[in-house]
């Protein structure tokens, strides 16, 4: 029998241990979307997960959805990351980046020159979200046309190679939870025509292509795809998703990718769970649905073959050593919602922080 604190081998390294430390937006970047001092204390903290997966990083200028989220995609931007990872490698962890283009999510404020948020369509979410000025509306986004498309899909490589360059173990491409490539897998934000929308081979070429032009820049060993069937967070609409899942992981299955990620959207998720666990052939990292924040309970998910490794998102933030109180069933910090972003809510209520 497995269990959560045996090695497994991911992108061409050994972890010491199956938990990992779950993407989180901490919104703690200066000055020019550059990684912090903070940033490289918060992850060192976390250095005894098995894989650290940093916050979604935005892989352009356009790309960033909330304030104070960092990038990849300048060189004083690589030069921070290279601080951070190498306190990181230096605490004994690895850490994959996020690549995360936030698509519709976000705002005009929060961009320069003129700029708004891109999609799939001209299609607004719903709700709003905070800025440097208060809570504002989302604007419809400008519709990418198809050599805007495929000019983001090289953005996603390029700050995949920027990410290796920074020191980084590998990426993973953010398509869970509203953003970018979850806006064209969902028929809801999709209401394209062309090559990019319509059936489902079409409406997850964009996710495919992504994931292939970063495994061609940095090796498919260290590429990642994290997703989220069925989430309906950021004004997702996925009535049947998982046939549009197990079409999509058919087409990167053999690519020989790192992992793949997925979170579950509530307990009715766990069947098309083991759906994608029976199809995808590498590691398997699963972020479960769990009642509060997930702890040792949910360790038997690796023991009975569920998953290979197992997130952990707002038990990480309050318990910086996790394996260790995962191995002894606590006792546990309790998390606090108003220190998830930063220091404070920032004006965040409703961020999923599994």
């Amino acid at each position: 029998m497995t269990t959560a604190f045996e090695p497994v081998h991911v992108a061409g390294t050994t972890l010491s241990n199956r938990i990992a430390l779950a993407p989180m937006t901490r919104s703690r970047a200066g000055q020019g979307g550059v990684a912090t001092g903070l940033v490289a204390e918060y992850y060192t903290q976390r250095a005894s997960a098995g894989l650290i997966i940093s916050e979604g990083i935005q892989p352009s200028v356009v790309g960033q959805g909330y304030p104070f989220t960092p990038g990849l995609h300048s060189a004083e931007q690589v030069a921070a990351w290279g601080e951070v990872t190498d306190s990181v490698h230096a605490a004994g962890g690895r850490i994959f980046a996020q690549l995360m283009h936030s698509g519709r999510i976000g705002h005009p404020s929060l961009l320069p020159d003129g700029l708004v948020p891109v999609a799939p369509s001209a299609v607004a979410a719903q709700g709003q979200l905070f800025t440097g000025d208060g809570m504002k509306d989302f604007v419809t986004p400008h519709e990418l046309t198809a050599a805007e498309v495929r000019r983001t899909v090289a953005d996603f490589a390029q700050a995949a190679r920027n990410a290796i360059e920074a020191g980084f173990d590998g990426v993973e491409l953010h398509g869970a939870n509203g953003y970018l490539i979850h806006q064209f897998l969902a028929p809801g934000s999709n209401l394209r025509t062309d090559e990019w929308g319509g059936p489902t081979e079409n409406r997850i070429r964009f996710a495919v292509e992504a994931v292939k032009a970063v495994a061609a820049a940095i090796g498919a060993e260290r590429t990642a795809l994290r997703v989220s069937p069925g989430n309906t967070y950021n004004g997702i609409s996925e009535p049947d998703p998982q046939p549009v899942y197990e079409a999509l992981v058919k087409e990167i299955d053999g690519l020989g990718l790192a992992y793949l990620h997925v979170l579950e959207h509530g307990p009715e998720a766990r069947e098309t769970t083991l759906a994608l666990r029976k199809q995808f052939s590498g590691p398997f990292v699963l972020n479960p649905a769990t009642e509060g924040p997930t702890d040792h309970r949910a360790l038997p998910l690796i023991e009975d073959g569920v998953a290979d490794l197992l997130a952990f998102g707002a038990l990480f933030l309050a318990n910086p050593d996790l394996p260790d109180r995962l191995r002894t069933e606590g006792p546990y910090n309790t998390p606090d919602p108003t220190t998830f972003f930063g220091g404070d809510a920032r004006g965040y209520t409703d961020y999923p922080t599994r």
